[in-house]
């Protein structure tokens, strides 16, 4: 129901087209709130498009730079890693090489015996009868060396190398 009173209906029209106005917006208004919200918009897309140009300028200067080199380096690295593993059986057939020279040394000292034959006889000069009256144990066979490795067979030495260290 209206309360238009009709007596009054100027002024009761008049405040109802005021509050229309009030409560109704501008149309210019609004069209500056949209161009304004297209402009930050059209603004986040240009960012995000140089941003994906430069993702997709970064990802082939990798492709065509740095895969290439990373290439040459992991052929180096396997050489290395080569290398090492030959090392590593150097290594360990030396360590079985000194294993069998101690035992041969450790053998030999048995044989020979430790305590210099110089020194024993200085001591069977003196007159102690300790050391005069002890037999000499028999002569044992002479010590023949074992074949061991050559390094130059593991390690060649080049023609340059080789003159540098020839008398």
């Amino acid at each position: 129901m209206l309360l238009v009173d009709s007596d009054r209906p100027e002024p009761v029209r008049s405040g109802a087209r005021e509050l229309a106005l009030f409560l109704t917006p501008e149309p210019g208004a609004e069209a500056k709130e949209v161009e304004e919200t297209i402009e930050e918009m059209l603004l986040r897309l240009e960012e995000f498009c140089s941003l994906t140009d430069m993702i997709r300028s970064d990802t082939s200067q990798i492709l065509d730079e740095n895969i290439p080199l990373l290439k040459t380096k992991v052929m180096q690295i396997s050489s290395i890693y080569t290398k090492v593993d030959q090392l590593e059986a150097f290594v360990k057939m030396v360590g079985h090489h000194v294993s069998f020279l101690e035992a041969h040394v450790l053998q030999a000292e048995r044989d020979h015996g430790t305590f210099p034959q110089a020194l024993r006889r200085w001591l069977g000069s003196t007159r102690l009868p300790a050391f005069r009256n002890k037999r000499s144990p028999p002569v044992p066979p002479p010590y023949e060396l074992p074949v061991l490795y050559r390094t130059e067979e593991y390690f060649p030495v080049g023609d340059r190398e080789a003159k540098l260290h020839a008398p």
